[in-house]
């Protein structure tokens, strides 16, 4: 018997003992007074085992018919064996009019070994990987987008760097996104401090590397990964978020940590927040950072000349034209006339983008002086003169105005004689 069955047993006894009223009893059980004279009357027919459900050990009267399950698991083994059961009642309902609830389904194929449950499933094995035995031999990357200010300022993200050796935090920034301008500036930060450490280990972002099998043009590397490759740092990316777990621990404890840190300051936007780092950087590294096993530094100087604010810029190739001119973002660029331009006629050339937008074009190192032409922008009036440079430019600009004009004009006549018609429609009072 259950224990709700059981406690109507002892309820009934006491009735029979005139040690409880029937009134009293379904004021307790929560039912009928009708319902507590029926249960007395069984018990005292009965006894205690009148009191047990009936229904036990006998098949539900909503039990689905044992050929329906037979032949719903017949056609999971024979045609949806690797289906989950969802998918697979899916398939079921539209091909073979078999309509059962999804639990009931998943009960079945539980039952037959046809699908095994979450909870039940062997996990992954993480094996654990050693620390490198160097500072600056591998450092971890990561941003952490969380609500770094609470309600007092918008989410952010934060640039972590880790050092694997040690656990230290090497640089840390805030910044409103994940960006290739911010991975940038976070890099150039860390390396004039501590400089070029082997490998940073990283996720599979597009901002670390292409993840296009065959993309259609460039050298397969992203802005991020040409900068590295300049300044001779390898990039390596994770598998898993496992793999890369210094960074991914040290982003769980500064989520509870730093956030409350800066709630005590009363900190609460970004510029403010970047400031406050560097003090909370070495309270944290004094507290969980750990020696290497090796003491050698792996971090490499900076070369004379790896000029890190022309390394870090956003760098494009582009074709020069036979009259000097160089298209960039809907931009058409004109060089000036000297013997450096005539050398790259018909050849490539890089045009370097820093983050405010600044433009600047150069064959190697040598930058070639430019001037923008923006074609939306360019306004030709009646009579004016212009350069032979921006003839087309200009003629480009007067044919969009002459055809939007032209349209205007048009819309006009017709309103006009839409009107007209409408007057003679419309009867004289």
């Amino acid at each position: 018997m259950s224990l709700k069955e059981l406690d109507r047993v002892d309820l009934m006894r006491r009735i029979h003992e005139r040690r409880l009223t029937q009134a009293k009893a379904a004021e307790i059980l929560g039912v009928g007074l009708r319902q507590v004279e029926r249960l007395y009357r069984t018990y005292k027919r009965q006894g205690p085992v009148g009191l047990a459900s009936g229904k036990r050990g006998r098949p539900s009267n909503r039990k689905l018919p044992g050929e329906l399950r037979e032949h719903a698991l017949e056609l999971v083994r024979t045609h949806y064996a690797d289906f989950g059961p969802t998918l697979a009642l899916e398939k079921l309902q539209q091909h073979h009019g078999v309509t059962v609830s999804v639990e009931t389904l998943r009960k079945w194929m539980v039952a037959d070994g046809l699908w095994t449950p979450r909870a039940e499933r062997r996990g992954r094995v993480q094996q654990p990987r050693r620390r490198r035995d160097c500072l600056g031999e591998l450092v971890q990357i990561d941003g952490s987008d969380h609500e770094w200010f609470e309600a007092r300022a918008p989410r952010c993200v934060l640039l972590v760097f880790v050092d694997d050796a040690t656990g230290r935090l090497m640089e840390l920034q805030f910044c409103m996104a994940e960006s290739t301008f911010a991975y940038f500036n976070s890099t150039q930060r860390y390396l004039q401090q501590h400089g070029k450490p082997v490998a940073f280990y990283s996720d599979k972002a597009n901002i670390f590397r292409v993840n296009k099998r065959e993309p259609k043009g460039g050298d397969g590397l992203t802005q991020f990964g040409r900068a590295m490759t300049a300044l001779n740092i390898d990039i390596i990316c994770a598998n898993t978020p496992a793999a890369k777990g210094r960074v991914e621990r040290a982003h769980l404890t500064l989520q509870d940590r730093l956030v409350k840190e800066l709630r005590l300051a009363g900190v609460s936007d970004v510029a403010a927040a970047n400031r406050f780092l560097p003090g909370f950087t070495d309270e944290y590294n004094q507290r969980f950072g750990r020696p290497p096993r090796n003491p050698y530094n792996a971090h490499r100087p900076l070369l004379p000349g790896e000029r890190l604010d022309d390394i870090f810029t956003w760098q494009e190739q582009r074709r020069v034209s036979k009259s000097l001119t160089v298209n960039y973002h809907r931009i058409m660029y004109l060089l000036e006339e000297s013997d450096e331009a005539r050398k790259v006629r018909g050849k490539r050339v890089t045009v370097h983008e820093t983050e405010d937008g600044d433009i600047s074009i150069r064959n190697g190192p040598i930058e070639l002086p430019a001037t923008a032409f923006p074609m939306e922008q360019a306004c030709v009036s009646q009579g004016a003169i212009v350069s032979n440079k921006l003839l087309a430019g200009a003629l480009t600009e007067i044919k969009q105005r002459q055809e939007v004009q032209a349209q205007q004009r048009l819309a006009g006549r017709m309103t006009l004689r839409d009107k007209a018609i409408l007057r003679r429609q419309v009867p004289s009072p």
